[in-house]
């Protein structure tokens, strides 16, 4: 298992600690979970109580402090050792939804909406993705018009993760004129009239996770519930942005780890020809493409994480840092596949479900293309 350059002894005695708690909480029921398109709700209440859910967060919110390097190496480990992608995303969907509110969100929002999160009392989603939008943020049409100290939102959101469950929902609004100049971010809660889950959606991968379309109809929002300024959400959503391409980019790692370790194991175990395939260069070779990536792409996180940890904002070298961990993880995953031959097409086995996961993500967060046209604008070419 390989490790990052920037490891401490407080990461690998974190490390540790995740490692043990999703081979105990997750590791046993993955399967279950992710052929049942589900995982329990209590989850997120144990999660809290091992202080899996605040890696990151500050501790006067009741999170276990740490930066983006300490939450880089807990949502790896928890992939790792828990062997279900879905789930961990599913239970990890506030890291993309509580940031905005921590960054930008005054004392009262953070106290209301945060640190029930953190406890494992309520649940967080994140909504910006609509229906006719993909990864154009900047012409979103979900409109948020000011009524005296109400928002009145109208328009739907798709692709959200968590989106069925969650007890409140960070979503982007139109407050103002076109394109980024009139974005808002809003939290809208669980029972606002108008407020529906419209489909829970059916996925190729990530099947312990729940994904939802969203709709909004003449939603009366309090104005209290606007995070930061009025028509300044373009900016909060760029910047999360750039931390969840950084935590794709790491579950890539993990993934491709994983994929990687079942590989060589098989390999050793399997028989063909009176001989383990190990034997064969063939397959050696295929490892050694497999290993050789890996270790690109994890040294790429690495440099991300750092940098974003010391407030490095690069947008670019987040958009390198995911387009190469997602090649490399559709890569390594395919080459597990191929490895475990006929098995790896079967349900029962896991490298099977780390093909379909892998491939959401060169789409979420931002597609490849979007990420070679910030690539080509911040190079200027």
């Amino acid at each position: 298992m390989g490790t990052y350059l920037f490891e401490t002894e407080e990461h690998r005695a974190l490390r540790e600690q995740v490692r043990r708690w999703a081979a105990r909480e997750i590791q046993p029921n993955a399967h279950a979970w992710e052929e049942a398109e589900a995982f329990p709700r209590e989850l997120y209440v144990r999660a809290a109580e091992a202080h899996m859910l605040g890696v990151g967060y500050p501790e006067a919110l009741g999170g276990g402090g740490g930066d983006a390097t300490h939450t880089l190496v807990a949502s790896e480990e928890m992939i790792l050792a828990g062997h279900s992608v879905g789930t961990v995303v599913g239970l990890g969907s506030h890291g993309i939804a509580l940031p905005p509110i921590v960054k930008h969100g005054n004392d009262a929002q953070k106290k209301r909406f945060v640190e029930p999160v953190l406890r494992g009392e309520k649940i967080a989603a994140l909504a910006i993705t609509e229906p006719g939008g993909g990864s154009d943020v900047a012409s979103l049409a979900t409109k948020a018009v000011r009524d005296g100290d109400s928002y009145v939102v109208t328009g739907s959101k798709t692709f959200i993760t968590s989106g069925t469950r969650a007890d409140f929902v960070t979503t982007a609004v139109r407050t103002g004129g076109p394109q980024h100049g009139g974005i808002s971010l809003l939290v809208i809660e669980k029972g606002t009239p108008g407020f529906t889950v419209s489909k829970k959606l059916k996925k190729t991968g990530w099947w312990a996770s729940d994904t939802a379309e969203l709709t909004f109809e003449e939603c009366r929002v309090p104005v209290e519930n606007l995070i930061g300024i009025e028509n300044a959400g373009f900016i909060a959503i760029m910047t999360n942005f750039t931390s969840e391409r950084l935590m794709l980019a790491a579950q890539c790692v993990a993934i491709a780890e994983l994929a990687l370790s079942e590989s060589i194991r098989y390999a050793k175990e399997r028989a063909a020809f009176g001989k383990p395939i190990m034997a064969f260069q063939v397959i050696r070779h295929k490892l050694a493409d497999m290993s050789t990536q890996l270790a690109a792409a994890r040294a790429l996180t690495g440099e991300l994480a750092v940098r974003y940890a010391r407030g490095e904002e690069d947008p670019a070298l987040a958009a390198m840092t995911k387009n190469a961990a997602t090649d490399m993880c559709s890569f390594v995953c395919d080459q597990a596949v191929q490895i475990h031959g006929g098995m790896g097409y079967m349900r029962e086995v896991l490298v099977e479900r780390l093909y379909r996961d892998a491939r959401l993500y060169p789409i979420g967060g931002g597609t490849r293309e979007i990420m070679n046209e910030i690539i080509t604008k911040a190079r200027g070419f």
